[in-house]
């Protein structure tokens, strides 16, 4: 192991002399000179003081060792060679992983779009997708399970993260038909209060934020039903179960169907960001850098 890290050259000298069983054919073969390959050789020979050659009038034969040594030299070699072509395939995009992690919602209403444009032009990178919370993700993003996390922003700060936005969206209370008489006109906060809140379980960001909005208002509430995904937000919302507070546009073709409705605030509900985490100090594989430029694209335009 010491003279391949010493000089790998040798033995790709070695290797190839070994082929040609001639001194100046070898030289040919690998564009150096013919006193350059003797001078290898010997080299290693001393190094490993042993002979590994017999020099023929006509050129030059395996020894005994020198046929041992060839045979790991021949495997070590085709070994790198695989490894080269391996890394010119991921440099290539031919293979290698991205891992993603996300909620169920941005990975149903933003990453698939996203994810089906990078497969089809990237067909045999690896695609890993791990969902939660925010919370969740951006701690297997610092336990370095993933190598990105789109979440909703604003995070607890964290000089480990790098964090860019790279959308606004706009959150609001969405009602069925049963409660079309509170979507009638805008709504104070103790009015939507008073309905049944269908809200998405506790610790994620979207219910944090809306329990925020409420409590600036001087109001706690709670949800009576809790719900882990948007789309069931939609569907008990849908079925007049009560006031579903979500990201409008995650809603957007049940609202423009008319089978819900959108309940005006007289306190206007802030916008907020989604946005892409990574770790400072740990560099993207090239595949999973090629994505994150292709989303933070998509995004901008």
């Amino acid at each position: 192991m010491f003279y391949i890290i010493q000089n790998l050259e040798w033995y790709r000298i070695f290797h190839q002399t070994a082929k040609s069983k001639n001194l100046t054919k070898a030289a040919e073969e690998l564009y150096i000179t013919q006193p350059s390959v003797s001078y290898a050789i010997k080299q290693l020979e001393n190094a490993l003081a042993m002979k590994l050659f017999y020099r023929l009038s006509k050129g030059v034969e395996l020894t005994e060792e020198g046929r041992v040594l060839f045979d790991y030299v021949d495997q070590s070699l085709t070994l790198l060679g695989a490894g080269e072509a391996k890394m010119q395939a991921l440099k290539r995009l031919d293979g290698g992983e991205i891992r993603i992690g996300a909620s169920d919602s941005l990975i149903k209403h933003l990453l698939i779009p996203q994810l089906d444009a990078f497969h089809a032009q990237y067909p045999e990178v690896r695609i890993q997708l791990s969902h939660g919370k925010t919370p969740d993700i951006v701690q297997r993003l610092r336990d370095g399970q993933i190598d990105c996390g789109i979440v909703h922003l604003p995070i607890v700060t964290d000089p480990q993260l790098e964090v860019k936005s790279m959308m606004t969206i706009q959150d609001t209370f969405l009602v069925g038909q049963a409660f079309e008489e509170l979507a009638r006109h805008p709504r104070s906060a103790e009015a939507i209060a008073a309905t049944p809140l269908l809200l998405l379980s506790a610790g994620s960001s979207t219910r944090r934020f809306v329990e925020q909005w409420f409590a600036a208002q001087s109001l706690t509430v709670e949800a009576d039903i809790e719900l882990g995904s948007v789309d069931l937000l939609v569907e008990f919302a849908r079925l007049g179960y009560g006031a579903a507070f979500m990201t409008r546009s995650f809603a957007a073709e049940e609202i423009e169907a008319g089978t819900l409705l959108e309940v005006q605030t007289l306190v206007p509900i802030p916008s907020r960001s989604i946005g892409i985490v990574m770790r400072r100090e740990r560099m993207l594989s090239l595949a999973a850098t090629r994505f994150v430029e292709m989303l933070t694209s998509s995004m901008a335009n």
